[in-house]
């Protein structure tokens, strides 16, 4: 067929004869003229495919379709040269069309319904003649697979049962392989856990180290698609638990922690779920969690610690103890020193600190060559030859301990005492005992002393650095020696004495004579005494002057006493004074006679003139001197006479207030010898006073003057005043 639209008689002949077997199916009549081409194609569904049908456009063609399975075709497509005519049927393939200058059949959106064999007839009309060429094409459409998802047999199996897992595809064409992966909680990426490509994974055994995220990814010639992750919960444990200590510090039986320090017990068993936790102290619960501190820790703490991990779905309980040992120092620091042994030749090198756990470590140490001499725990001795041993010779005592950072250390000097023993002696109990005291202090080790009597017995046992020695006192010990011997591995032997002597009192003058009013000095000299003595007062009445402190004053020293007698009185301090000392071996008394003499008699005093002054209130006297005598002044006295008392409104009426034995009052005194005259205020105008005036002369007062009242200026004797009573 040429360019042209006629055709020849022979070309319709040979059309006519392809249309029908079209119609009444392919008859293949000489295969010498048809050509036959088969292919296979695969097409995606919902996407696109072409069905190619020779190189070039064919002048007639044809597009059939067989079902799988059946025999039969069916037209899906035609062009007689007037263009391409869809069939109805062809819808359900797709989106279909032919492609531009072509024969090939494109199917858009590609249906599942188009997997089967297409067909295309296609007649050419060529120079040589036409051809005929048949294009099979067994068209596959592949489904790509949907996301995958996972079911498992147990979700939480428990560690040692079998589980499975199964990946399902809901669409996808096969052959389907299968991918399964694993991913640690704590894993950086996932690890392929089977070879197998199937899609159900057994576990026949499943161990804790199939836990974590599983995921499927299912893989067809069109795509793979990777599942959610499903997470797999393998229950197991609790193991055995181990328990961490900080701070960490073992010893022989366990673990050891310091007095005080904050220490830290963590506990752990690998479970699934999380194990429960509870701690007991020597089979004592003592609290729930997985780490238990102790701040401060006490070494009543010592003891047995016990952790119990729970799981509280398979209800399994497991548990581990530890001992755990607190060290603590011993109180205190080392102490040393150095003793006296072997009857005081030797001395001991002691070095103790007792207590502690566990106790401490002690080294004598050379101070010169830093060797170690002797060690032990909590108490050491080393013994040295005294007379061997230089005075002030040092040694070091190391302790160490857990409980210290470092070594501590103590130092102690064996050196004898200085000077020489000093003895003395006492009186005890009111002097009912003598006690006698030696002492020779200092020095390492302490010197030992004992005492010895007159007759050379020891008296009670010895003793280190100080001996007092208690005896029954006795007039027979006076003039005796008491010898206190004393010894020290360092020194030769020492010894003090003492001798006990009864007082003897002295005085410088036994008599004395004063004029009263004046202070007497009386002295007691204690000249002899061992012990010493106390001096004691008594006055001339046989009392003790420590009654009467402003009356006497005494000034005491050791052996002697000064007693002061204040204000001498003629009438009173006259008389015989002692003074007593007394001691465990005797007492001495000493008298002193004081004699106290009276001034003379001063003259008689008689009243010139007594006046009231303005309102009653004042008074003025005047008087005189009658007779010799010496004269040092004057005092007035006065007493009430009588006083005025209203009665009735305003009648006065005067009562007597005068008590004959009412004591006078003195109202003015030390008044110059050389006045005669003097004024007095402040009365009271009611009362009617009586007054008299004595001459003095010191201590010594004369007689009274004759009693007066200021009334009238007469003289009121003694008898008038009782009688107005």
């Amino acid at each position: 067929m040429g360019n042209g639209l006629t055709w020849n008689f022979q070309t319709l002949l040979k059309i006519l004869w392809i249309l029908t077997p079209l119609v009444l199916g392919l008859v293949i009549l000489d295969p010498e003229e048809v050509t036959y081409i088969e292919s296979q194609v695969k097409g995606v569904i919902g996407r696109s495919v072409v069905l190619e049908c020779g190189q070039s456009v064919p002048t007639i063609y044809i597009w059939g379709f067989t079902q799988p399975g059946l025999n039969d075709i069916r037209a899906i497509l035609y062009n007689y040269g007037m263009g391409a005519k869809l069939q109805k049927m062809a819808s359900v393939f797709g989106d279909m069309k032919v492609l531009s200058d072509s024969a090939a059949l494109v199917i858009d959106n590609l249906q599942l319904a188009a997997e089967g064999r297409f067909t295309c007839q296609s007649l050419y009309d060529t120079n040589d003649g036409a051809k005929l060429i048949y294009v099979f094409i067994d068209l596959k459409v592949l489904v790509p697979i949907t996301k995958p998802s996972i079911q498992m047999s147990v979700s939480a199996p428990v560690e040692g049962s079998a589980i499975s897992l199964l990946c399902s595809v809901d669409n996808g064409t096969g052959p389907l392989e299968y991918t399964w992966n694993r991913q640690a909680a704590l894993s950086r990426g996932p690890v392929n856990v089977s070879e197998t490509t199937d899609s159900l994974l057994n576990l026949t055994s499943v161990n804790r180290n199939h836990t974590g995220w599983y995921t499927c990814t299912a893989r067809n010639e069109v795509n793979e698609v990777t599942s959610d992750r499903v997470w797999l919960d393998v229950i197991y444990g609790p193991d055995q638990p181990a328990i961490n200590v900080t701070p960490y510090t073992l010893n022989y039986i366990g673990y050891a922690a310091l007095e005080q320090d904050t220490v830290s017990m963590t506990c752990s068993a690998s479970s699934n779920p999380p194990s429960q936790y509870i701690w007991f102290h020597n089979n004592s619960q003592i609290y729930a969690g997985q780490q238990f501190v102790i701040e401060r820790i006490a070494r009543s703490q010592t003891g047995s610690y016990m952790c119990l991990a729970h799981n509280t779905v398979l209800n399994a309980r497991t548990k581990t103890t530890i001992i755990l040992t607190v060290y603590y120092l011993p109180d205190g620091k080392p102490i040393c020193t150095v003793l006296s042994v072997n009857d005081n030749q030797d001395i001991a090198l002691w070095c103790s600190w007792e207590g502690g756990n566990p106790p401490a470590t002690l080294q004598w140490v050379d101070t010169q060559s830093h060797g170690v001499n002797v060690e032990g725990l909590s108490s050491i001795s080393r013994v040295k030859v005294g007379r061997e041993t230089s005075n002030n010779s040092t040694y070091s005592c190391r302790a160490s301990h857990p409980a210290l950072r470092a070594d501590w250390s103590c130092r102690t000097t064996a050196s004898s005492p200085e000077g020489k023993p000093s003895c003395s002696a006492t009186a005890v109990k009111s002097l009912e005992y003598t006690m006698l005291s030696c002492s020779w202090e200092g020095g390492l080790p302490q010197a030992s002393l004992h005492w010895k009597n007159w007759r050379g017995d020891f008296l009670g046992k010895a003793e280190q650095s100080i001996n007092n020695q208690v005896l029954q006192s006795s007039p027979t010990y006076s003039g005796k020696e008491f010898i206190c011997q004393a010894t020290h591995p360092l020194s030769r032997s020492r010894a003090c004495s003492i001798q006990l002597e009864t007082p003897d009192l002295v005085t410088p003058r036994n008599t004395l004579t004063v004029f009263e009013g004046s202070d007497v000095h009386l002295t007691c000299i204690l000249k002899a005494a061992y012990p010493t003595s106390e001096i004691i007062w008594h006055n001339n009445r046989n009392e003790s002057v420590w009654l009467m402190p402003k009356k006497y004053l005494l000034h005491q020293e050791t052996f002697w006493s000064n007693l002061t007698i204040r204000e001498t009185d003629g009438d009173r301090d006259n008389g015989t004074y002692w003074c007593t000392a007394s001691n465990v071996v005797g007492s001495s008394r000493l008298n002193i006679q004081l004699r106290v003499n009276k001034y003379t008699t001063p003259p008689n005093v008689t009243i010139s003139k007594l006046l009231y002054g303005r309102q009653r209130t004042e008074v003025v006297l005047e008087w005189m001197t009658r007779g010799s005598g010496d004269l040092t002044g004057f005092m007035i006295q006065r007493r009430p006479a009588r006083r005025s008392i209203r009665v009735r409104g305003t009648t006065e009426q005067e009562e007597s207030m005068t008590d004959p034995y009412s004591p006078w009052q003195i109202v003015a005194s030390s008044i110059d010898p050389a006045i005669r005259g003097h004024k007095l205020g402040g009365m009271d105008p009611r009362v009617l006073y009586a007054f008299r005036i004595l001459a003095v002369n010191h201590k010594t007062t004369g007689y009274p003057s004759e009693v007066k009242t200021p009334a009238d200026g007469t003289e009121v004797s003694e008898q008038q005043i009782t009688q107005q009573t």
